[in-house]
């Protein structure tokens, strides 16, 4: 039983297990509709089967659900540990994990019905949105008054990091959520045309860049040293890092409306910002990987050590790839096209699954009171899959979204369009098998970790094996 002088485990328990349970969900609704893009059928000419419907109900499951869950299970993890104090409240902390719970299961009905705003990472419906704003306000009181109880006097940069998650995507989610209710089901953004679309897209690469960025790399902060059993190479880049990266991510949110009715000048900024975050986004990646210094060895026998530092150069990989398809040349070609798609899953199964996975090994065993997972091996065999997955996944898409873009702009000598649409989609279709089989490998090795995950909770005698993971 906890008492008031010991942390808070219970809710950090109830986000980790969720975690894993919202990540199977979210991405077998993913591998639903990738295998819908090759076999259409798969929709049983059902409305609230069709892509359309599911799409929106993976996005938010994947990265406010099954992302969602690991971020509070980690942060509420690392400020007590860090600041060596009990959350602030216990029965606020238990508020978020129902309230955060009521949400996902809310978008898990209302997304397959067609309820929606369509507004992109945004497409819950105002009540819903109500509900997420006072849940989000309830976790920041909860994060910042342990921090303001904390008995050290230094806060530790991985906090600076879910700090600044916490407050950005509250103003993100308030702003952008302004709406006009004109039923329970129905509402109209405060916003019109251009303006509308520039407030979405602030929100919408923001949301990116704090709730799929920072509040991650809050996590590699602070999992990366523990496993590695050393300190951050360099606390100070730690420090230039943060500050750099949460003044610039803010402004890059226009790349995402090159060639639209936005004005240029907004266009063009949108474009300097973008390629001005390659260097804290790499600077932060340098970090946790010359952490390793001196520890490399352990990734021979440490593969929750593999998950975190994978994720690092998936991290690394696609913020140079951001960056380089914010260009408007580059992004001429790439817009609207399956490049995009590549992108996005090279940073959210490369970088914040992997990230999450490698800290939820970390976190079950110390939460459960066990000395280590089930089983190592398994953990080794998730992560090759993960691995392989991914890398069919993105290499699928990039090939396909660089195809369609140069299919899309070829014209013949008298200006005609050299390829119909459908003469492309045709060209796509081996490349969306494979982005299927990546796909299903991924939701695989999800299943392999809820499997280990149970048998660790259960208290099963361990497997033999070397003990790998940090006391």
């Amino acid at each position: 039983m906890e008492t008031a002088n010991t942390y808070n485990y219970k809710v950090v328990r109830q986000f980790a297990v969720m975690t894993i349970v919202w990540g199977i969900v979210g991405m077998t609704v993913g591998v639903l509709i990738a295998a819908q893009l090759v076999w259409p059928e798969l929709n049983f000419d059902t409305p609230w089967l069709t892509y359309s419907r599911l799409r929106p109900l993976h996005t938010n499951a994947v990265i406010f659900a099954f992302g969602g869950s690991a971020l509070f299970a980690t942060s509420y993890y690392v400020v007590q540990r860090t600041c060596q104090t009990r959350l602030f409240s216990d029965r606020l902390a238990a508020f978020t994990f129902w309230g955060w719970t009521l949400v996902i299961l809310l978008a898990a009905v209302s997304l397959p019905l067609g309820i929606t705003t369509s507004k992109e990472y945004a497409e819950l419906e105002w009540p819903i949105d109500l509900l997420i704003a006072v849940v989000w306000v309830s976790y920041a009181v909860v994060f910042f008054g342990t921090i303001m109880k904390r008995k050290v006097k230094h806060i530790y940069v991985a906090n600076w990091f879910y700090g600044a998650f916490i407050l950005t995507v509250a103003v993100l989610h308030i702003v952008n959520s302004m709406a006009l209710p004109v039923s329970l089901t129905k509402s109209y953004s405060l916003y019109p045309g251009a303006i509308d679309a520039m407030v979405q897209w602030w929100y919408g690469h923001n949301a990116v860049g704090f709730f799929l960025t920072a509040g991650f790399l809050g996590m590699m902060y602070y999992f990366i040293p523990k496993q590695a059993e050393r300190p951050v190479y360099s606390y100070r880049l730690s420090v230039v890092h943060f500050w750099a990266l949460i003044s610039t991510y803010m402004w890059a949110g226009p790349h995402h409306l090159h060639y639209t009715a936005l004005p240029d000048w907004a266009q063009s900024l949108g474009m300097v910002f973008s390629l001005i975050l390659l260097a804290p986004s790499w600077g932060g990646m340098i970090n946790g990987m010359m952490t390793l210094s001196g520890a490399w060895h352990k990734l021979r026998t440490d593969p929750i050590l593999k998950f975190l530092v994978v994720s690092l150069s998936f991290y690394g990989m696609s913020t140079f790839e951001g960056p380089m398809m914010a260009i408007k040349t580059v992004n001429a070609l790439s817009h609207y096209t399956d490049w995009t798609i590549g992108h996005v899953h090279s940073g959210a199964l490369g970088w914040v699954a992997l990230v999450s996975i490698g800290s939820i090994y970390f976190l079950i065993p110390k939460l459960f009171g066990k000395e280590q997972m089930y089983s190592v091996k398994l953990i080794d065999t998730h992560f090759w899959i993960a691995t392989v997955g991914i890398v069919l996944y993105i290499v699928s898409m990039w090939i396909a979204g660089i195809m369609q873009g140069l299919m899309w702009r070829a014209v013949n000598d008298d200006g005609t369009l050299t390829y119909s649409f459908v003469e492309s989609l045709k060209a796509m279709y081996p490349y969306y098998t494979v982005r299927f089989i990546g796909g299903l490998l991924f939701l695989s090795g999800m299943f392999i970790m809820a499997y280990n995950a149970f048998k660790t909770i259960s208290g099963a005698t361990p497997a033999t094996q070397p003990a790998t993971q940090t006391a």
